[in-house]
């Protein structure tokens, strides 16, 4: 049941990692990993203006223990001319508590200036880098884009290759049908003439009725032509006995004889 178990683990988490490999874009990880170093480096500088706030605190108040050092001094030099020597010996006991005050401060002073110092230096040196990783940033991001770019063509490409070969399937069967179909009807126009098959229409004829149709054809023409030049030359009854009589004269007709024919019995 373990082993089952970790199988399925196994496998939910190659379709999460396969899924999590399709929804990345490595332009907006690079994008997140340089908002960090933003971050990051804008801590930086908070720290180290922090740790300059501090410095100069101190440098105010060394400055206000050394200004009243020197009063006490002062104090103490006028007592002592006057022949106050107690006040001159409180003024120099009070000038000697703020010196070892002013050393003190002095001491942090001195570190806080190392932590500037070096806070100063990191954040010069992650400022370096991260300008670095932005010129990188916006590199890769060219190259991917353009590589993305050229993919989608590379594949409008293939698609359109793919069409067109559709296209030209399409076209070849187009063409062998319509050859298919003319053959066909040729053999059906040959199979009519030698009458090898029946024209239910009545439209098709063999060769000796067509011959017969054009001979029958030729005739009408020439007793219209007739008809014509007798109406022509001679008016109505002339075209009528040339219509009637054919294309022979009265006078060409042969004369039967006036004396009786025997016949030998």
């Amino acid at each position: 049941m373990s082993g089952v178990m970790k199988r399925m683990g196994m496998i939910f988490r190659a379709k999460a990692n396969k899924a999590l490999d399709r929804a990345e874009d490595p332009r907006e990880t690079l994008d997140y990993s340089y908002q960090k170093q933003l971050e990051l480096l804008q801590k930086v500088r908070r720290g180290v203006a922090d740790v300059a706030t501090s410095r100069k605190r101190l440098e105010l108040q060394l400055n206000q223990l050394q200004s009243q050092s020197s009063k006490l001094e002062d104090q103490g030099r006028k007592a002592l001319a006057l022949g106050r020597e107690d006040l001159a010996r409180e003024a120099l006991s009070r000038r000697a508590a703020l010196q070892q005050q002013v050393s003190d401060l002095e001491v942090q002073h001195q570190t806080l200036q190392g932590e500037e110092e070096k806070l100063t230096l990191a954040a010069q040196r992650l400022q370096a880098k991260v300008d670095a990783f932005r010129t990188k940033k916006e590199t890769i991001k060219a190259t991917y884009t353009a590589a993305q770019a050229q993919t989608r063509i590379a594949e409008s490409f293939s698609g359109i290759s793919e069409e067109m070969s559709d296209v030209g399937v399409a076209i070849q069967r187009a063409e062998d049908k319509t050859a298919q179909l003319q053959a066909r009807a040729g053999a059906i126009d040959e199979l009519l003439a030698s009458g090898a098959l029946d024209d239910h229409s009545g439209l098709a004829k063999d060769d000796i009725q067509a011959e017969l149709d054009r001979l029958s054809g030729g005739t009408d023409v020439e007793l219209e032509l007739q008809r014509m030049k007798a109406e022509l030359a001679g008016g109505p009854s002339s075209s009528k006995q040339a219509i009637e009589g054919g294309t022979g004269t009265p006078q060409d007709q042969p004369q039967q004889s006036s004396h009786p024919r025997f016949d030998k019995q």
